[in-house]
């Protein structure tokens, strides 16, 4: 796997009805194969996150509200800050060896759609605390 970020522009499709954007596509994904989608929703000021996997790769769309993405790389310490949500709606490819928060910058509840390309497993988390955001 890849240790980069990548960020991937979406074209957001809109009319009186509201707006579509095609999030992720299979042909963006490391691994072919079903992992698991998830979303979780952040109240004003809160953090999620601030942790890394060693196993696999993650895709943040921030799809209500407005966020910044905090990034450290465990090794290099390299680091890269990137605001996202409905004014700037981006998917974000979270590769391992990154830790990675996400913080609620906006005055409203903050929606965030995730995909992991591995499938959650409570006996082996792949899930190590680093604070990168607070």
């Amino acid at each position: 796997m890849s240790e980069e970020i990548e960020v991937i522009p979406l074209e957001k499709k809109e009319d009186e009805r509201g707006w579509l954007a095609e999030v992720l596509k299979k042909s963006q994904l490391s691994k072919k194969e079903f992992g698991q989608f998830f979303v979780t929703t952040a109240k004003p000021g809160k953090v999620k996150g601030n942790h890394y996997h060693l196993e696999h790769d993650e895709y943040f769309c921030v799809i209500k509200g407005k966020a910044k993405l905090v990034l450290k790389h465990i090794e290099t310490g390299e680091t890269k800050e990137l605001e996202i949500g409905e004014n700037n709606l981006v998917t974000v490819k979270i590769t391992p060896k990154w830790s990675h928060g996400i913080k609620n910058i906006g005055e409203e509840e903050m929606f965030l759609l995730a995909y992991s390309d591995t499938e959650f497993d409570e006996k082996k988390p792949d899930t190590f605390r680093e604070i990168v955001i607070e």
